[in-house]
């Protein structure tokens, strides 16, 4: 014989919670913290002395299963570096309006040259605001860091950064006015490239 209270039941949750305490969150101006290891925006990251960890392998991209990354590489020369090696990342986008935040981009760098911060305000009013170019994406200079390019340091090579043995520019011990203040020295002018490269994304095209 059915239950003649079993069409009520499913409305004891509903019934339970409209007694209860409401709670409201006061955002904008309280705003929640998020986990220490949240997937938030993205971070291009430096070296201790400024130069930059992405060597253009485009890995991340092809790891996108959004497709939301697109990644130009070029090669550095002695006169302009920008990362140790032989590569680094001229253009660097990430499409906020593709992305899913998934971290497979992460798990595919090989030199750790991409991580994700805990900023979750990515809210605009455009799509075009919403691609991210290197400039955007870079993580900003630090004290002792000097601005690429500029060549690694002496008597080091590629692995030595890879193993994280270089600590600072050798520019920030002689007292370089840009290293001490970085703002005095553009950096990488990958913006330029922006408007030429956004196009494909908002089109519905791919890399």
């Amino acid at each position: 014989m059915p239950d003649p209270l079993a069409p009520v039941a499913g409305f004891g949750v509903t019934f339970k919670r409209m007694f209860s305490k409401v709670v409201t969150e006061q955002y904008p101006e309280e705003k929640k913290e998020t986990a220490p290891r949240f997937h938030g925006r993205h971070v291009l990251n430096r070296y201790a002395d400024g130069l930059e960890r992405c060597i253009g392998c485009e890995l991340c991209a092809w790891a996108c299963p959004a497709d939301a990354i697109y990644v130009e590489g070029a090669d550095n020369t002695e006169e302009e570096r920008y990362s140790p090696g032989e590569r680094y990342g001229r253009v660097y986008q990430i499409n906020y309006l593709r992305c899913i935040f998934c971290g497979l981009c992460i798990e595919a760098c090989p030199t750790r040259a991409l991580t994700m911060s805990n900023e979750f305000e990515l809210a605009d009013r455009s799509r075009q605001s919403l691609i991210f170019d290197k400039g955007e994406l870079l993580a900003p200079l630090q004290q002792g860091m000097v601005p690429p390019p500029h060549a690694m340091a002496p008597g080091t090579s590629a692995e030595d950064y890879y193993r994280g043995t270089v600590r600072a520019a050798p520019a920030a011990a002689a007292g370089d006015p840009d290293a001490q203040d970085p703002t005095r020295r553009a950096a990488t002018p990958s913006g330029q490239v922006r408007s030429q490269l956004a196009q494909p994304y908002d089109t519905g095209g791919t890399r």
